[in-house]
């Protein structure tokens, strides 16, 4: 009985992990904009770039953090170094700036 009790645990803890962070659907990112609940992407985007000038994103996602909306950026510079770079993406603060490893 007390191993289905920490199999049970277990689950629940990462469905629970699951849900505090979720990919945003981007038909509902217009509203989140319009609501004031983020700032414009192309907004978020311009602050990456000035981070690493000459740089082109590859991919970015909204995610949806039990403390509020985190956008997420891959980049590649100039000299092919890739980064990540995640934003508060209600301020716009600068919350991971790193190499991708």
């Amino acid at each position: 009985m007390k191993t289905l009790t920490a199999l049970f645990t277990a689950a629940a803890l990462t469905l629970t992990a699951g849900l505090a962070q979720a990919d945003v659907p981007v038909d509902q990112i217009p509203q989140l904009v319009k609501d004031g609940k983020i700032k414009p992407l192309e907004e978020l985007n311009q602050i990456v770039l000035k981070l690493h000038p000459g740089a082109t994103i590859a991919d970015s996602d909204l995610d949806n953090h039990f403390n509020g909306f985190e956008y997420e950026v891959e980049l590649k510079d100039a000299k092919g170094v890739e980064w990540d770079v995640d934003l508060n993406a209600a301020t716009g603060e600068v919350l991971k700036n790193k190499k991708d490893d």
